[in-house]
């Protein structure tokens, strides 16, 4: 599965943070993303299945 994420200033939604006071919700998507990939590709690795990438241009596939 290929999931691709296109990231954007000009649309960013506003959050309220806990203090009353607006956050960008876009803060800690990059934390999020990484954090994702790591348990997508535990459970790959569990399961035995190929991790899809874009390498060079293209689609990879690569064992976990």
């Amino acid at each position: 599965m290929i999931i691709q994420v296109m990231i954007r200033d000009d649309c960013t939604p506003k959050m309220k943070a806990r203090n009353g006071k607006y956050k960008n919700s876009l803060a800690g998507a990059g934390r999020a993303l990484r954090r994702a990939a790591l348990v997508a590709r535990k459970t790959a690795r569990i399961h035995g299945t190929p991790i899809y990438v874009w390498r060079g241009g293209k689609v990879v596939a690569e064992k976990p």
